[in-house]
């Protein structure tokens, strides 16, 4: 979106970057983590072993893990603010530190502790709110230091599509989260109707990218909703299928047609706009 506005940066975009992969590996690891001291993880999961659940790592390594990753992920988010901002020399620096420090806590509280948002439904809430809201329109700002009501259109659909692939994990766990006092939205409203919510995510996210497209200045715009075509296929079967346990092959799907249609939006807006 920056590009739109003629803002280009390739160390803003770099370390953007790295600072999303250690906040994405402290959620990783955070979440093996949670699970699997209480006993979520366990003989019944669906899906591929986790760390702690299948003995590659110790409580002790994970927490190490957990510690290494955030401590990464809070030095890269300094320089990162320090070479948009300067350090000390804008309040936005102390802004964009603390929901820095915020998107740690979030991706660790997850799972972890007694608290867990993620244990009492509301982990759809803090995906939408960190990785679609605050990822986008944060990175936008880092680049321009403002923001237009447009902009939270493509916040809202990469905000969807987050959730969806979170609320596909939950449609498969269902059975498993249940045993276990998991009580995630999947398990608060049932499979069924889960699955109405998965159309509406992704319907959201499609209809959010399809207005932004038509109200940029060209008609190439709408280029990188291609990987939607797969997205609907995906939707179908999900549509169609009975059995949590038959959905684990779509969440790759869902995953990696998000991720090719963020790339191709990010090809379309620098080439064709």
């Amino acid at each position: 979106m920056a590009n739109l506005v003629g803002k280009s940066d390739a160390t803003v975009f770099g370390l953007c970057l790295l600072v999303t992969i250690g906040f994405q590996i402290t959620s990783n690891f955070a979440n093996d983590y949670g699970d699997g001291v209480k006993g979520t993880d366990s003989g019944d999961r669906i899906g591929p072993k986790r760390a702690l659940q299948s003995g590659a790592l110790s409580r002790k390594e994970l927490k190490w893990g957990i510690g290494i990753t955030a401590l990464f992920s809070v030095v890269t988010a300094i320089a990162l603010l320090g070479y948009v901002f300067g350090v000390g020399q804008s309040p936005y620096f102390i802004l964009f530190l603390a929901l820095a420090i915020l998107s740690i806590w979030a991706a660790i509280k997850y799972t972890v502790g007694k608290s867990a948002y993620g244990y009492r439904g509301f982990g759809d809430v803090f995906v939408f709110l960190f990785f679609g809201l605050l990822a986008v329109l944060g990175t936008k700002f880092l680049y321009v230091q403002s923001l237009v009501l447009l902009d939270f259109l493509p916040a809202i659909a990469i905000g969807t599509l987050c959730v969806g692939v979170l609320n596909l994990n939950n449609l498969r766990d269902i059975k498993s989260d249940t045993n276990h006092g998991k009580n995630t939205l999947i398990v608060k409203i049932g499979f069924e109707k889960g699955k109405i919510y998965h159309f509406f995510l992704l319907a959201v996210s499609f209809i959010s990218f399809l207005v932004y497209a038509l109200l940029q200045t060209s008609g190439w715009a709408v280029l990188f909703l291609i990987p939607y075509g797969l997205i609907m296929i995906h939707l179908t079967k999900v549509l169609r299928t009975s059995e949590p346990v038959k959905l684990d092959p779509e969440l790759k799907k869902l995953a990696l047609s998000s991720f090719l249609l963020s790339v191709l939006l990010y090809f379309t807006v620098n080439y064709f706009l």
